[in-house]
């Protein structure tokens, strides 16, 4: 054996050298020594973007520099009421900041719940720390399901088989032996051992992977690409229409300076929708929130997006529709075997497993070792193989070798053991068999020839929430597949019993290519006996289906599937790579969050399409009133401040309260599509009929304060119009969108009878005639709007 000194340097392609630290690990002194060194694992875990990093998302936005420099233009060359839209600017801005910080808060407290904590070995015991809290040389215990954290070299290894596949690629376990290298980012699915720490915090292979993996994002979503694409279109549309608005208002009609350029900043900044990007983060964020205060981690931010447009939910059994704990609940001897000696088996098997699984712990509860025979080798169990083993030296001298898993996997296919299992699987039961095996453990097939010996019955407990989980997703249309590695006769046993309805299928008869295992899932409902790979698999069909697929699982097994899946959902109590992988971490492992999500996802996407519509069609109108002042010649009809009081009451206000408002619509795709069918003519409508208004107007006023008057019947069209707007918008009606849209009303009607009003915001009407024909000409454009907004139901009915 080779020994280094503590802290030697590996090479990290040919890892030859064994740790020399002792079996007890480090002593209090040598941990204090490393941390005034600096040698620990000190990666921060980011959930999300830091405070200076939010504030400089909200303030340094393209939409925000322009505002900003029309503003700066203002303040210098006009009234103070005509810069009102730059103080809003600064309180969307204000908000925005805001909400995410709140967001970010909430999401790093849940972070430290959820967070994993290794098992260090120190001064001879084994202690559970942060993960920030590893020094360099720290010798840590590693089992089925946990996450390599920090890169070392294997000091003990018991069957121990690692999954290298997030870093890798390859899917196959790979196993480690003493002196074997370990990267941070693997994870153990199979046997224990520990593993000493050589390289740990930044220097780690994996942490920044890590580390961005981790980190609250906005990125990934269909809603914000949208967004994105449509801010696109509205610059190309308004770089023209400016230039043209600026030529006309300072050339052409060689009007007074302050009043020409206070005219063409009017034009210009209704163009900008600065606020749709603001809602849609204060969306996101407080559904972070809310979905915080439910004890559900959204680890990546467009997962409350992505599990609303889910139509497929595959459902790992145990753990998600089944508790983790089981009972056993009847033992049944095969072929004369001594009830007795077969109790004192399956003690020491339960024995020999240093971390068992949920099955070996009911069989551990039920039947205690009795410490007259001793482990001499152990196969600990993997999702794979579908069976563990130990081999050992009996109390009296005697030697035998012994296999506990799967009827079907340790039996022959004619084998009359496997009626009473099938029997039994029927009614819900899962059953073990116990085997004694003929070959040894090291035998490239240890299960063959394999003698059975008896069948352990075990019940397990149904989670009392998952019915009514399962229900909500049928009245929704979202399909629930649950896919297992138990016998599907069980699951399917299972799966009735919650309601869940459909065939169930043996997922080793699925056909191997995806178009036919697509065919085979779109058919089917419950599947058992199926490989970690195979579960990644049918993702992968049912995604080449066209199917938005939603993974739900807790196990090591479920990770591949997890993280190939559009949205990767975990329980808290978990594996460590399961919830490293998943976008969404259910703390309190209540499978009944999922419907709270979905919700969330609905009320967000919903929400966004409608006050995106009512921004879009501001700046449709705006840009075609830019187009119509070019094109005639003539003064801009409105100054900054009219058009500040319009967005305010007809779109600010009431598109947040609208954007955080409860909606159960399903999400539908096409985002971009959908609000631009509505948004266009919506704003042609409105700049159309205001224009028109502006021209009779500009016909029937003469003399001093014409130009005031005109613009006061134009902005009472518009307003009028852009109410209409907002109305239809707010159906289906509820007593406080009601009293939304009224109260906006009242604010206007407000301005206009209030002198003190009427001189800020320059509004006064003038006369009676002018007046009612702008109403009437509102009128007839809310009609027109109606019949055209309806039109385009029934043409692209969604």
């Amino acid at each position: 054996m080779t020994h280094i000194d503590a802290g030697a340097e590996l090479d990290p392609v040919h890892p030859v050298a064994l740790p020399a630290a002792p079996s007890t690990g480090l002593t209090g002194a040598q941990v204090a020594e490393r941390v005034a060194r600096g040698q620990v694992n000190d990666v921060p875990v980011r959930s999300s973007r830091s405070l200076g990093e939010i504030v400089r998302a909200n303030v340094f936005t393209r939409f925000n520099a322009i505002i900003g420099v029309l503003w700066l233009v203002m303040l210098f060359v006009a009234p103070i009421q005509d810069s009102l839209f730059g103080f809003v600017i600064l309180a969307n801005t204000g908000i925005g900041i805001v909400q995410e910080w709140r967001a970010k808060q909430t999401l790093d407290s849940l972070a430290v719940i959820g967070e994993s904590r290794p098992t260090v070995r120190r001064d001879g015991n084994a202690t559970e720390v942060a993960t920030n809290e590893i020094v360099l040389d720290d010798l840590i215990e590693i089992g089925p399901g946990d996450k390599i954290v920090v890169d070392g070299v294997c000091a003990e290894a018991d069957g121990l088989e690692i999954d290298e596949s997030l870093l890798t690629g390859e899917a196959d376990p790979v196993v480690k032996r003493r002196g074997d290298q370990v990267m941070s980012g693997s994870f153990v699915v199979a046997g224990g051992g520990a593993f000493q720490a050589t390289k740990v915090g930044r220097e780690a292979y994996a942490a920044q992977l890590a580390e961005e993996a981790s980190r609250f994002t906005l990125v990934h979503s269909e809603l914000r690409s949208g967004i994105s694409t449509i801010l696109k279109y509205v610059t190309w549309m308004m770089v023209p229409a400016a230039i043209g608005l600026v030529v006309t208002q300072l050339v052409v009609k060689n009007n007074d300076l302050k009043d020409a350029v206070a005219r063409t900043v009017g034009g210009i900044v209704p163009m900008v929708p600065e606020g749709l990007v603001l809602l849609t983060s204060v969306a996101f964020a407080i559904g972070v929130i809310r979905l915080g205060r439910k004890q559900c981690l959204v680890q990546e931010l467009p997962a409350i997006e992505g599990l609303a447009r889910v139509d497929t939910v595959c459902l790992d059994k145990t753990g998600t529709l089944t508790e983790g704990g089981m009972d056993v609940t009847g033992l049944r001897s095969l072929d004369g075997a001594d009830e007795r000696y077969v109790r004192k088996v399956l003690g020491a098997l339960g024995e020999s497993d240093p971390r068992p699984n949920a099955s070996l712990q009911a069989i551990i509860d039920a039947y205690p070792d009795s410490d007259e025979w001793r482990c001499v080798e152990s196969l600990p169990f993997s999702s794979a193989r579908k069976y563990s083993g130990a081999a050992f030296s009996e109390g009296d001298g005697e030697a035998s070798t012994w296999l506990l898993g799967a009827p079907d996997v340790l039996l022959g296919a004619d084998d009359p053991a496997l009626a009473e299992t099938a029997r039994l699987n029927e009614q819900g039961l899962r059953v073990l068999l116990l085997a004694r095996a003929t070959r040894d453990l090291d035998d490239p097939e240890p299960a063959r020839g394999a003698r059975p010996t008896a069948l352990v019955v075990l019940e397990q407990r149904l989670r009392p929430d998952a019915a009514d989980t399962l229900r909500y997703f049928a009245e929704q249309n979202v399909r629930a597949k649950v896919i297992s590695g138990d016998n599907a006769v069980s699951v399917g046993a299972v799966a009735a019993k919650l309601g869940l309805s459909g065939s169930t299928v043996d997922a080793r008869r699925l056909p191997a290519d995806r178009r036919g295992m697509a065919d085979a899932l779109d058919e089917g409902t419950v599947f058992g006996r199926v490989t970690p790979q195979q579960k990644r698999d049918m993702v992968g069909a049912l995604q080449a289906h066209g199917h938005t697929v939603a993974m739900t699982g807790d196990g090591v097994n479920d990770v591949l599937a997890l993280k190939d899946a559009d949205i990767g959902v975990s329980m808290g109590s978990g594996s460590e790579a399961t919830r490293a992988v998943a976008q969404i971490v259910l703390l309190n492992n209540s499978f009944s969050t999922l419907p709270s999500v979905v919700a969330e996802g609905r009320r967000v996407i919903g929400n966004i399409t409608r006050v995106a519509t009512l921004f879009l069609v501001k700046t449709v109108y705006s840009v075609l009133l830019a187009v119509l002042v070019v094109c005639w010649q003539v003064e801009y009809p409105f100054l900054p401040r009219h058009l500040t009081l319009l967005s305010t009451l007809t779109i600010g206000v009431p598109a947040f309260f609208l954007a955080l408002a409860p909606n159960k619509e399903r999400a539908r795709p096409h985002f971009v599509r959908r609000v631009m069918r509505y948004s266009v003519p919506g704003g042609v409508v409105a700049g159309v009929a205001t224009f028109v208004t502006y021209l009779l107007a500009r016909h029937y006023y003469t003399g001093p304060g014409a130009l005031d008057a005109e613009t006061s019947a134009a902005t009472l069209t518009l307003f009028l119009i852009s109410m209409w707007v907002l109305a239809i918008i707010a159906r289906p009606y509820t007593w406080w969108r009601v009293a939304l849209v009224a109260a906006m009303g009242a604010a206007f009607l407000f301005v206009l009878v209030v002198p003190a009003l009427q001189s800020f915001f320059a509004l006064k009407l003038v006369g009676v005639a002018m007046p009612w024909t702008a109403v009437a000409v509102a009128v007839v454009a809310a009609a027109t709007l109606e019949l055209l907004w309806k039109w385009v139901d029934r043409r692209f009915a969604a």
